[in-house]
């Protein structure tokens, strides 16, 4: 027979059989560490033999939050947020709180939808690995009364922390290492549908006009930033520049199409054509030659933006904090060598 929510198994019910005080088990659920392992092992053993659900609605009702804080991502299939997401599970782990995803598809009215959705839910706190509509979700966050943390580009001003690295100073540190290289007619393959691809066009932009080399058609723009798109936009770039010789690309899923785009046509890489992606996924190593590539800590970023967001829920610290991540070139087989300074 179905049990009704009378007959649920309580809290106090699992105290007064464990013959401690409701608050012990309380700290063993959320603060295992300062309850000795032998009293933890016990007191677990009777919530899984008695059957024990910890009622969420009651503790949200009892706290400021209901232990969830929700992940805006602008693409659930994108390898990049992936590994961001894997950061946030493993601060999340082994503590009360939930993750509650959402995939805004590069949409500012579904970003703005979401967000909405999540304060009206009495969220623990809300991380923006999106933000397309800066101005419009903007004005929702400063009606939160939870922690935010924007996971964008460390320039941006943000309602709460943020969390990032500077996109347009990563794909300019790479423009210029091309240059360095030799490369003369680089083109920039990417979206500027997002805020990130905007800012690492603008990082190319900038190194290329310093260097007298810019050209607004070498910036070639494609929304489903993938594989395939990297092979249509090669294909395309050297139909209208064949003189080109380097690509950047704003991630590196574009750069292994184009890799496989330039090897089918006979493009010699690295001698005769260079190519640098972004991100450095694990298959940057293993490509053939390995990919050249910005190296960005995805996994490290959605780690301390969960780590925020914990503390700032359970009143340790304040998110108002600019992490600056950071950023690295790694240099691999689809650049040539850089040339020596004459």
């Amino acid at each position: 027979m179905r049990r009704g929510r009378s007959d649920r198994t309580t809290l106090f019910d699992v105290a007064k059989k464990a013959g401690v005080s409701p608050i012990t088990v309380s700290r063993v659920l959320r603060e295992p560490g300062k309850v000795s392992p032998e009293l933890r092992g016990r007191i677990l053993e009777l919530i899984e033999v008695m059957g024990y659900v910890p009622d969420q609605a009651a503790r949200a009702l009892a706290s400021k939050h209901n232990s969830t804080f929700g992940v805006l991502i602008s693409a659930m299939t994108n390898p990049a947020f992936i590994s961001f997401m894997r950061g946030i599970e493993e601060r999340v782990r082994d503590t009360d709180f939930r993750v509650q995803y959402a995939n805004t598809h590069y949409c500012v009215e579904e970003e703005k939808r979401q967000v909405r959705l999540l304060l009206s839910q009495n969220t623990a706190g809300i991380i923006l690995a999106g933000m397309e509509g800066l101005e419009q979700v903007a004005e929702l966050l400063k009606q939160a009364t939870c922690p935010v943390v924007q996971v964008v580009d460390v320039n941006l001003e943000s309602v709460g922390a943020s969390v990032s690295i500077d996109h347009t100073e990563a794909a300019a540190t790479a423009t210029e290492y091309l240059l360095k290289c030799g490369y003369r007619r680089i083109a920039f393959f990417g979206g500027t549908s997002d805020e990130r691809g905007r800012r690492r066009s603008l990082g190319y932009s900038r190194v290329m006009k310093k260097a007298g080399l810019f050209q607004e058609s070498l910036i070639y723009s494609e929304n489903n930033i993938s594989a395939p798109a990297g092979v249509h936009l090669l294909h395309a770039a050297l139909q209208e520049h064949p003189d080109l010789d380097a690509v950047l690309c704003q991630i590196d899923e574009l750069a292994l199409g184009v890799l496989f785009e330039a090897q089918r046509i006979g493009k010699r890489v690295p001698e005769d054509f260079g190519i640098c992606g972004y991100n450095d996924l694990q298959f940057a190593a293993i490509t053939q030659p390995p990919l050249t590539t910005i190296r960005v800590p995805l996994f490290e970023m959605g780690y301390r933006a969960a780590d925020l967001v914990i503390r700032d829920a359970c009143g340790q610290t304040k998110t108002r904090s600019v992490v600056n991540m950071g950023f690295e070139l790694i240099a691999r087989g689809t650049t040539r060598p850089p040339r020596a300074v004459e």
